[in-house]
């Protein structure tokens, strides 16, 4: 295992259990002991955790792992699911995306649709085949070298946790455009209380991406439903779909559907 997905391990096992001992964590990813100390060591420098004279502690009462570290948290489930959601959008729609893994997969696999490419193919002087709307950095870094899809990003202030920008210069350019689809990368969802951010900025953005749109989409596999997170981003009744995997429960996805959530699995 390398360093970067052990990493990315032990932060996930933090954020379940909210506290780690070096010995549980050494049997859990089968590794030594004193390589878990160097690793928390090396966390606890970077300030996403606490160390304490056993193991560590998780900073915060609402938990958000940094996006580097929630890279390689069920990757294969998010490239699924990415790929689903850009079967969903059309040539030629204006997307909305948020920050988030999920929704950086969503953006890789609209760049690597064919028909997509293909209707790029003709150079800079053709209309694009897609927009994309993001306040999410990273996305932006990633598709602003596909010709055939038109970037806007928003202003605002970045969070280094997400690369999401926020504040009043992402809400005016929000204000000011319409959108086919909004794509969002959530904190939790749940059915009966809707969607879920870390970060109250972050929700209110999100919240105001999605208010923009025609349709609203949530991106999210299975370990984000039924849980909530500290800010909403919106209620159930916003939102048309739930793209998720196929570890949702029959339970979870009846309750989504009997509110008018359509659910795919994949």
């Amino acid at each position: 295992m390398s360093r970067d997905a052990r990493w990315s391990a032990l932060l996930d096992l933090l954020a379940e259990h909210g506290r780690l001992e070096v010995d549980e964590a050494a049997a859990a990813l089968k590794v030594s002991a004193a390589t878990i100390r160097r690793d928390l060591d090396r966390l606890a420098e970077q300030r996403v955790l606490s160390r304490t004279r056993g193991g560590a502690v998780a900073n915060g009462v609402s938990y958000e792992l940094p996006l580097r570290y929630k890279t390689a948290r069920h990757a294969s489930r998010k490239q699924r699911i990415g790929q689903a959601v850009a079967g969903l959008v059309a040539v030629g729609d204006v997307v909305g995306l948020t920050g988030g893994t999920t929704t950086t997969e969503v953006a890789r696999a609209l760049a690597l649709r064919a028909d997509i490419a293909a209707d790029g193919a003709g150079g800079a002087a053709r209309q694009p085949a897609l927009t994309v709307v993001t306040n999410a950095l990273n996305i932006a870094n990633e598709l602003v070298i596909r010709p055939q899809i038109k970037i806007v990003v928003t202003g605002g202030v970045a969070r280094p946790q997400s690369y999401e920008l926020t504040g009043p210069l992402a809400r005016t350019v929000l204000q000011q455009v319409t959108l086919d689809i909004a794509v969002l990368g959530v904190g939790a969802i749940d059915p009966a209380r809707g969607a879920f951010a870390h970060d109250e900025d972050e929700a209110s953005i999100n919240r105001l991406l999605a208010e923009r749109a025609t349709r609203v989409v949530v991106a999210a596999d299975s370990s984000k439903i039924g849980r909530r997170a500290f800010a909403t981003v919106c209620d159930i009744g916003a939102i048309d779909t739930l793209v998720t995997d196929q570890d949702i429960s029959a339970q979870a996805r009846a309750r989504f559907e009997q509110e008018g959530v359509t659910v795919t699995a994949v």
